[in-house]
């Protein structure tokens, strides 16, 4: 089990960044197929939201991978009283 965490920190460090180029990628895309003016506008703002709240979550799953390939995960307590 402890290998197979270590091995999912991997893939979660993998997948942060990933994920982020894809969905700026994606927003790009979007922003240059609306039209000029107000809808362009609006169509970056509401992507510049999107990543605004997205960017962090990756950043988060990138520190749980970091953590679990450390290890920091290996021994859980069972109780509260363990804490």
């Amino acid at each position: 089990m402890k290998s197979l965490k270590r091995i999912l920190g991997v893939l979660w460090i993998v997948i942060g960044p990933l994920s982020v180029v894809l969905m700026a990628w994606q927003a790009w895309e979007k922003i240059n197929e609306a039209a000029a003016g107000v809808q362009r506008i609006n169509t970056a703002m509401q992507w510049g939201i999107i990543l605004l709240v997205f960017i962090p979550i990756a950043l988060g799953l990138m520190l749980f991978g970091r953590y679990a390939l450390q290890g920091e995960f290996d021994e859980l307590p069972q109780h509260s009283d363990d804490i």
